[in-house]
């Protein structure tokens, strides 16, 4: 019995329920912010506009990709990948990476090499219990 190769599951962002909001709702929200948003939460920032329209491009193959082939002769399996938003913080894919990758540096590259029994992040600053 021989270990086979993981396979790659692409996700599908437009199955997403965040998506499908913005996707079917945005446009209707961003032309009444004015009217019915503006006076309490001040102005449209142009950086929203941004970060929305990159989400839902976002895993779009159409949006640009790149290929990934195994190297191996005898294997030769291929696939394409789309490119993300790199959204931190707005796009769920894209944080959940970059959390996981955190996770990771904090023991080898931030804390201190001593026994540590827990540690708490709250905002931008790391605090040891």
């Amino acid at each position: 019995m021989s270990a086979q190769a993981p396979v790659y599951n692409p996700r599908e962002p437009t199955d997403s329920p965040l998506w499908k909001v913005l996707h079917n709702h945005y446009e209707a929200f961003k032309a009444g912010y004015d009217e019915d948003c503006e006076k309490q939460y001040g102005f449209f920032q142009p950086v929203v506009d941004e970060v929305v329209q990159e989400y839902l491009r976002c895993g779009d193959l159409h949006e640009g990709f790149a290929r990934v082939r195994c190297t191996n002769p005898d294997c030769r399996h291929e696939y394409l990948l789309a490119f993300s938003c790199k959204g931190r913080l707005f796009c769920p894919s894209f944080h959940s990476k970059k959390t996981i990758q955190f996770g990771e540096d904090v023991p080898n590259n931030i804390l201190y090499p001593v026994p540590h029994r827990q540690f708490i992040f709250h905002a931008t600053h790391l605090f040891q219990v």
